[in-house]
């Protein structure tokens, strides 16, 4: 298996350091819904999962819940997320995580995501969190000033490894506010000091305060994971801050690498442009379903997209998703239904070319390929179960949408087109191999105006009935 290391910007083969994979995940900031762009990299987290175990290899994973320390500023300024949340909604922070933890691990059910073995809370680790910070001082890495406990970013020399900026530029392109006490405006919390009116604090060295959101991740991944583990994951959007904090903070404390593979996400667009809650584009699964559309359509629109490239949604895109998953799972009806039987070495080809791709930094687009042109070969009861077992990666509940398909709508669609309409598809075909484009389009005009729509595919031609 090989796997793209942000790290060292490049494809390198996968090697557990023991027996069980290690791996690290970051979770949601519970103060509001998770949106679709949030799930994305869930998702992604998910096949990772699915292709190490598939490959054989038992996972040791954790996830946090953050549920402090997560301010609306990256820059370690404003208010908590969960405390803001608290007093917009009139609940304690306590209720707010509940609340929308349970709204989270719903929606990782409906999109058949595989949880990590173990999920942990900031606030049940507290302490941990203030030893780390004890000992960071100790070290000589961290500095308090009068707001909180800072980490040093010049103490430490390889700040910016994974972003891959400089420490002139990190400082330089801090988004944060002038504080004059601060080393370095670079320089993050680790913990804070809370005002008398703050929510959520606990007793700590430095006076009550509540942790800085980079600690709680390094704490938390090292009680579990031990000092040097396998795998980070995360979205593209970690790794400047949060990602290259967790770097620092761990190997100054550690003295050594800690994480060997860190692996990202990339964005979610929408309509070709950013998600934001002021676009009203921010949207949820729920909000999803309200349109009409299932969470595994929504998982097979992202499958459809590399995890390395961003992923333009929208909702002709959703569309072409339902679609396409309706007609996936109504032809494997068919081959549920036959009694037909194919000979090993085909399924077994198609297999290997699935295998390949899936181990090939997680190439689910090409895999997808793989089942859809295997679905081709004649229906049979064994291209049925070999598409089961892809499905162990992909995760789309194959097996019972199969079960509710409907085996008519798929015959009536691939055995009705008349042999007039395949004869048109087959002139464009020689049509545009001879690059006489305006011959092709005029066939393609023909065959519309009888009803049928010629859709062009990498493995050739596909008709369908217009609707």
């Amino acid at each position: 298996m090989k796997v793209f290391n942000t790290l060292s910007r490049r494809k390198e083969d996968f090697a557990p350091i023991g027996g069980d994979v290690r791996m690290y995940s970051c979770g949601p900031t519970v103060y509001s819904y998770a949106h679709i762009g949030n799930f994305r990299t869930y998702i992604f987290m998910d096949l990772l999962r699915r292709v190490l175990k598939y490959d054989g290899y038992k996972i040791n994973g954790v996830m946090n819940i953050t549920d402090v320390g997560h301010l609306l500023s990256d820059g370690d300024t404003g208010e908590d997320k969960m405390q803001k949340s608290a007093k917009e909604q009139n609940k304690s922070p306590y209720e707010i995580a509940d609340f929308y933890s349970a709204a989270f691990f719903e929606d990782m059910k409906k999109l058949n995501i595989d949880l990590p073995e173990r999920i942990v809370k900031a606030t049940e680790h507290i302490q941990e969190m203030i030893d780390y910070v004890k000992t960071l001082q100790e070290k000589g890495y961290a500095y308090e000033i009068s707001d909180g406990i800072y980490f040093d970013i010049e103490k430490f020399g390889g700040y910016g490894k994974l972003s891959g900026a400089n420490l002139g530029e990190q400082i330089a392109g801090a988004r944060v506010e002038v504080n004059d006490e601060k080393h370095n405006p670079a320089d993050f919390a680790l913990w804070k000091k809370a005002e008398k009116e703050h929510i959520m604090q606990w007793d700590s060295p430095w006076g009550s305060g509540y942790p800085g959101w980079h600690i709680e991740c390094s704490a938390m991944s090292i009680k579990y994971l031990g000092r040097h583990f396998d795998i980070h994951t995360g979205g593209v959007d970690h790794i400047p801050i949060h990602h290259e904090n967790e770097i620092a903070q761990n190997e100054a404390l550690t003295g050594d690498k800690s994480v060997n593979y860190w692996i990202h996400s990339e964005f979610l667009l929408v309509d070709g442009g950013k998600m934001s809650k002021s676009l009203k584009n921010n949207y949820t699964v729920k909000q999803l379903e309200e349109r009409g559309y299932t969470a595994l359509e929504y998982r097979f629109f992202c499958l459809n997209a590399h995890y390395r490239k961003k992923l333009n949604f929208t909702f002709e895109g959703m569309d072409g998703a339902k679609t396409a998953l309706i007609r996936l799972n109504n032809t494997l009806a068919l081959h549920k239904a036959s009694a037909v039987r194919t000979p090993l070495e085909i399924t077994a080809a198609y297999k290997k070319e699935f295998d390949e791709a899936v181990n090939d930094d997680l190439n689910i687009p090409l895999a997808l390929g793989v089942l859809f042109k295997m679905l081709k070969e004649k229906k049979s009861e064994d291209v049925y179960k070999a598409a089961l077992d892809m499905d162990r990666i992909l995760g789309l509940r194959l097996d019972a949408s199969a079960a509710t398909a409907d085996k008519g709508e798929a015959a009536e669609a691939e055995d009705n087109i008349p042999d007039e309409i395949k004869l048109i598809a087959e002139k464009r075909k020689a049509a545009k191999a001879d690059k006489n484009y305006a011959l092709a389009d005029t066939l393609r005009k023909e065959a519309e105006e009888k009803g049928y729509k010629i859709i062009d595919t990498k493995d050739g031609v596909e008709i369908s009935i217009l609707k």
